[in-house]
């Protein structure tokens, strides 16, 4: 067992919720647990007796400035953030202390992966680091406050001022590690765009192996760990077959390289035998005879709630039946726009295993089936599959499901041949799974799924402009297993500051800054075009609001697109300044 010392406000009465609180193992696997908040403490109960780390959503102030004169600084938001792998021990750990141990953890990890130790002692980012460093230090020494009395100033057996230093010390780390992400995407891309990155890897396999890839093959370097793809990243948007209109097409066309067509069951087979494809074939055919665009569909097969037609529910129990349903619509889908379309993503969240319970064996099998679908039907398209809750935290609750990284494992494993993996992105929405993360964590799980030596996709990249309420009755996504973490009600959180237009726009800047720079990222595509309010993907997650008017974030995409095709740097955007 796990326990933690939480104060809040220098005080033993903590509102502490448990949002998203889980546990996780090596390899970041989350672990089946409970996480319960009692008098000032957290108490972590796990399977076994390994050493194990707590990931929670906090609400973090700014970093205080070096300037006393420079006015309150502003806050960092409501983030995941998550401990070191921590050994079990009688006496509790003090939450924020290890909180800030992680982060300068990742701090000095991605600063040797990036290569980025040639920054100046006296760099901004290295001065807060050295701050943060030495902030994590004062609170190490003032962490014991005597006797193990509960007072003011003491918190089983914790100081006050020990919890403040590491409050510091968190801020400070996270900001400078925000900047660090920053830094190396302003870096990466300079390479990326201007095509010296592809033709060093393309250099480096061919001395290694004596055999250059495959014209405008992905590079994959031995030892490397990535496959570095050729060209910039291409920048896309997701439309709804039921919103179709002329300024909808200008802003698709000023922003994106390419259209994203839903497929979702729902809207293209209401009714069992009764196809309805009106909505989908006009926008295909505006992309392909007057966009001149290209196509990329799907999820073809999304087993989400929202996502499928309500008579399928009929057959959830037997797989045999459903198989040959998913077999029929994916063959019905193919043949219909195997000419219009140019890349697949086939498949999407079967990973998460929620809406229907499947085995292990089922999830593979039916990715298994799709794919080979695909290539059988369409052998000239790209296929790709999809990856939803990327960080994983729904395996800790739902112990059908299948942990992100070992699903993407499996798929190489068994020899399905796809040409990408698709990763779904999207945070500040009170679900499970959706929860906000610091762009130094965001980048750290790119480049851990880049270690599966396949090109990345993301393939739904959102937030909202507007905080989401929690719902008044959460779904049950899956009844939790004994030993399963208690669930609390879900709460999306925020980067920087509450969600706003320019809110959304700001965060939309920043992640497709990390995101693009990425030598192993292929593309980027926006969730949802149009706000619609009972969207499957997220209210207000739109670059229109639902009255048609264009939000910030929908003029961001477009400059974004134009700094990219330009090799210029995000820094010459205006407003795109030091965090």
């Amino acid at each position: 067992m796990l326990s933690f010392a939480a104060f809040d406000n220098n005080t033993a009465s903590s509102p502490w919720s448990g949002r998203h609180a889980h546990l996780f193992g090596p390899d970041d696997l989350p672990l089946p647990g409970n996480v319960r908040f009692d008098d000032g403490l957290l108490t972590c109960e796990k399977p076994g007796s390994e050493a194990a780390g707590l990931c929670i959503q906090i609400v973090l102030d700014g970093p205080p400035a070096r300037d006393s004169t420079a006015g309150a600084p502003a806050g960092l938001g409501m983030l995941t953030l998550k401990t070191c792998l921590l050994p079990e021990r009688p006496v509790p750990y003090l939450l924020m202390l290890e909180l800030a141990r992680h982060q300068i953890m990742l701090f000095l990890n991605k600063l040797e992966d990036w290569g980025l130790f040639d920054l100046p002692a006296d760099d901004p980012i290295m001065l807060d680091f050295e701050r943060a460093r030495q902030a994590f230090t004062g609170a190490l020494i003032a962490q014991r406050a005597g006797p193990k009395t509960h007072t003011p100033t003491a918190h089983h057996g914790f100081s006050s001022d020990a919890d403040r230093l590491a409050h510091v010390a968190l801020s400070l780390a996270v900001d400078a590690g925000e900047r660090l992400a920053l830094v190396n995407a302003d870096r990466s891309l300079a390479g990326r765009v201007s095509g010296q990155t592809y033709a060093n890897a393309v250099n480096r396999v061919s001395a290694i192996t004596q055999e250059p890839p495959k014209p405008l093959a992905p590079a994959i370097v031995p030892g490397s760990g990535m496959a570095i793809v050729p060209g910039v990243p291409s920048i896309g948007c997701s439309v709804s077959p039921a919103q179709f209109s002329e300024p909808l097409q200008r802003v698709v066309a000023a922003s994106c390289d390419f259209v994203c067509m839903p497929m979702r069951w729902k809207d293209l087979e209401p009714q069992e035998g009764k196809y309805s494809f009106a909505g989908t074939d006009r926008w295909i055919e505006w992309a392909v005879r007057q966009a001149r665009l290209p196509v990329w569909a799907g999820p073809v097969i999304d087993l989400r709630a929202g996502c499928i037609p309500e008579w399928l529910y009929i057959w959830e129990n037997d797989y045999d039946t459903l198989r040959e349903l998913i077999f029929e619509h994916v063959q019905s889908v193919i043949t219909r726009y195997r000419r219009t379309v140019a890349r697949w993503t086939i498949v999407s969240g079967l990973n998460v295993n929620t809406n229907f319970k499947l085995g292990f064996d089922q999830i593979i099998d039916l990715t298994r089936l799709c794919v080979m679908l695909v290539r059988k039907l369409h052998p000239a398209g790209k296929v790709q599959v999809e990856i939803a809750q990327p960080f994983g935290e729904y395996h800790a609750i739902n112990r059908r499901s299948v942990p992100p990284l070992l699903f993407a494992d499996a798929i190489g494993q068994v020899g399905m041949h796809i040409d990408a993996i698709g990763l779904r992105l999207q945070f500040g929405q009170p679900v499970s799974g959706q929860s906000v993360r610091d762009l130094a964590s965001l980048s750290a799980m790119l480049d851990r799924y880049a270690a599966l030596e396949k090109p990345i996709a993301i393939t739904a990249l959102g937030a909202p402009s507007a905080p989401i309420p929690p719902p008044a009755n959460p779904p049950t996504e899956s009844p939790p297993l004994p030993g399963s973490p208690t669930l609390h009600t879900p709460d999306g959180g925020w980067w920087r500051r509450p969600w706003s237009d320019p809110a959304q726009a700001d965060w939309l800047l920043r992640v497709m800054q990390v995101c693009l720079s990425k030598p192993y990222v292929i593309s980027a595509c926006w969730q949802e075009l149009v706000d619609a309010p009972n969207s499957p993907e997220m209210r207000s997650g739109g670059l229109f609001s639902a009255t048609g008017a264009l939000k910030p974030a929908g003029l961001r995409l477009s400059q974004i697109r134009q700094v990219i095709k330009e090799g210029r740097s995000f820094r010459t955007l205006a407003g795109a300044g030091e965090l």
